[in-house]
């Protein structure tokens, strides 16, 4: 069966739709997936067992119309975006039977369930969603030469400034901890600069075992070192969903977004810090009331004390 697959653009959906996409391979073990999504997802799925092709995709339209028509055929055409340019793809491309995600018929629910939900209905399948699956060359990234545990910190959220925790209070949380664990600052291009804040914040403590590693991981590389860690403090984000599939401890710190929605899937060590604000969720990318309670009320405290919890 060959199956070309529209992965979802960011990181942490693309990792939330792997217990589907593993369902479509119990489906029939003989598939052969064709991977076509964002950079991000490519380099996220590219070392899935049953993969025999991946394409970066391109989103000019005239782009996407030559890419499309150069794929061949296939049995099956699954995308899990609902975007009009995926509407578009689904029409070009060769494929006996297509399905799209629809994010209108799909609600109310995990969004691991949304996704397998979809797969079931194209597939005439019942499998339940099983745990999150990532495939990675595990790399021998911890060179410490420490024997410490480490503690992962990621700050950034590439949603938006809405679902961001402050960095003086993530410092708080790591140089307090920083005697039992040595600490891995994570984040992507766009996070360089807060997690300076917490480098800066942490040198002012007389903290020195830790990494800054923002803007310096690939994303198989940032996929190894979350496996590696033993304790990731983490807002809603896409290394977040990273760790889920890891199964690393994690307390995951959440503002405006729905957690019952994108909290971590089956991970048995996970708790949520939240202060459940009337205006929670408002799902928008910046506070529209311009407090950012939801955020600015948790505190280092509330952190420190969810990790115990963890241990």
């Amino acid at each position: 069966m060959k199956v070309l697959i529209e992965l979802p653009t960011w990181l942490g959906d693309c990792v939330m739709a792997t217990p589907a996409i593993e369902n479509i391979v119990n489906f029939d073990n003989d598939v052969q997936i064709t991977f076509i999504s964002s950079f991000v997802a490519i380099e996220a799925m590219k070392n899935h067992p049953k993969v025999v092709k991946t394409v970066v995709l391109d989103k000019k339209y005239r782009v996407l119309y030559k890419t499309a028509r150069n794929l061949g055929e296939f049995d099956y055409f699954f995308s899990f975006r609902s975007s009009l340019r995926s509407k578009f793809l689904k029409f070009l491309i060769s494929a006996k039977n297509k399905y799209q995600f629809d994010k209108n018929k799909y609600q109310n629910r995990h969004q691991v369930e949304k996704y397998n939900d979809f797969i079931n209905d194209s597939l005439k399948s019942s499998f339940s969603a099983d745990k999150l699956v990532l495939h990675v060359d595990n790399l021998k990234l911890n060179t410490n030469s420490s024997s410490l545990p480490i503690l992962g910190i990621n700050p950034g959220a590439s949603y938006g400034s809405a679902k961001r925790w402050y960095p003086e209070e993530f410092a708080k949380v790591a140089s307090e901890l920083s005697d039992r664990y040595d600490i891995v600052i994570f984040g992507g291009p766009g996070e360089v600069d807060i997690a300076l804040d917490i480098e800066k914040s942490l040198l002012e403590k007389g903290v020195k075992n830790y990494k800054n590693l923002a803007g310096k991981t690939t994303i198989p590389e940032l996929m190894s070192r979350i496996s590696n860690l033993d304790l990731f403090i983490t807002g809603d984000s896409g290394p977040m969903h990273v760790a889920a599939a890891f199964q690393v401890p994690t307390v995951a710190i959440f503002g405006p977004t729905k957690d019952g929605e994108t909290s971590q899937w089956m991970n048995e060590k996970s708790l949520i810090v939240k202060k459940n604000l009337d205006c929670q969720p408002c799902m928008k990318r910046t506070c529209p009331l311009q407090h950012h309670n939801c955020m600015k009320l948790i505190k280092a405290e509330d952190v420190l004390k969810a990790v115990k919890g963890i241990n």
